[in-house]
């Protein structure tokens, strides 16, 4: 009987969160979240990849190499993706059922495409690299049904994408009003419009940038939240 009681007051196990970072980016952008979710007791992994110099199927690919290589298949694992890193998940997702997912949360993502990236292809293809393709471009792999997925997004409009999303609201505005109204909030490099997912389970606008949210605590905690209760915490 006591053993039962023990059993039952464990807490239940916590699965390998893997971290995967945005576009121009490294692993130490991740670390602040890993600290937070760590203290809570997740085993982190930060995900390595090269955002431009290879596509989004290749990274996905070496995901899966990693993963063979240091994890249990029969133990799941949850997913959480900066940016570009929550379109490698998908492409992730959609190519290698073996594993079990959890929960998976993207933040600041554009699954419809990247107006900014747009802009900035036709300036310089070389800046975004071959993760355009398949990816920034909105033609990234379609979300199994199965997975259950939480989508976060930022409104503080400050970054480096910022001068080309002020130049694509006037043209917005130009056009129509009601629609620059509904369409024109972003955080600094995507639009809040760009990171809605029509499979998504749960999805949350909060007062952050695009990289701000990185180290923001309430990005962190609703994070956590998720992964824990498959809802965000209104």
């Amino acid at each position: 009987m006591q053993q039962k009681d023990m059993a039952q007051k464990a807490p239940k196990r916590k699965n390998l969160v893997i971290l995967i970072h945005g576009l121009h980016q490294t692993t130490w952008m991740m670390r602040p979240l890993a600290k937070r979710l760590q203290a809570q007791g997740f085993a982190t992994h930060q995900y390595s990849y090269r955002s431009m110099r290879d596509g989004i199927k290749t990274n996905s690919q070496r995901l899966h190499e990693w993963l063979s290589a240091n994890h249990n298949p029969d133990q799941p694992i949850d997913l959480v993706g900066h940016s570009l890193g929550g379109l490698i998940i998908r492409d992730f997702l959609a190519n290698y059922p073996k594993w079990q997912i959890g929960r998976c949360v993207t933040l600041g993502t554009p699954h419809v495409g990247s107006v900014c990236a747009d802009y900035v292809w036709r300036l310089s293809p070389l800046i975004v690299g071959r993760s355009y393709a398949d990816a920034l471009d909105g033609t990234a792999t379609s979300c199994p049904e199965h997975i259950h997925i939480g989508v976060i997004a930022g409104d503080k409009p400050r970054g480096l994408g910022q001068p080309f999303l002020q130049y694509h609201n006037r043209k917005l505005n130009k056009e129509s009003e009601s629609a620059a109204t509904e369409n024109c909030a972003h955080d600094g490099t995507v639009y809040v419009s760009e990171t809605r997912l029509d499979c998504a389970n749960d999805h949350i606008v909060l007062p952050v940038t695009h990289t701000g949210m990185l180290v923001d605590k309430e990005v962190a905690r609703q994070v956590i939240y998720f992964l824990e209760n498959g809802e965000f915490e209104r």
